[in-house]
């Protein structure tokens, strides 16, 4: 039985041309929430994808301010964590958690 907060720590797993990029080097892309630590992070991806984490960095994305119909909206804040999985594993970001 997983801990139902580590569905609180992690959003969405973050599909663009940099994580695929980054997924050769045994690394997946996540957006994570604003208050999560690394550490929580680490233990949320271990438990919910049966993973070995080796490394977790993580950077806030700052939100864009974008033009809707002539009105000036900003994006909100994207924290985005980089984890870095152990030699021979894998994580299918494509099928839901």
């Amino acid at each position: 039985m997983t801990d139902l907060r580590h569905y609180d720590v992690i959003v969405s797993p973050s599909i663009t041309e940099k994580s695929t990029m980054v997924s050769e080097q045994n690394q997946v892309v996540f957006n994570v929430a604003k208050g999560a630590s690394k550490p929580e992070i680490k233990a949320a991806v271990e438990a919910l994808f049966g993973v070995k984490v080796t490394a977790v960095n993580t950077l806030v994305r700052k939100g864009k301010v974008k033009r809707f119909r002539g009105f000036a909206g900003k994006q909100k804040d994207v924290k985005k964590a980089i984890v870095t999985l152990a030699e021979g594993q894998s994580i299918d970001v494509s099928t839901g958690v």
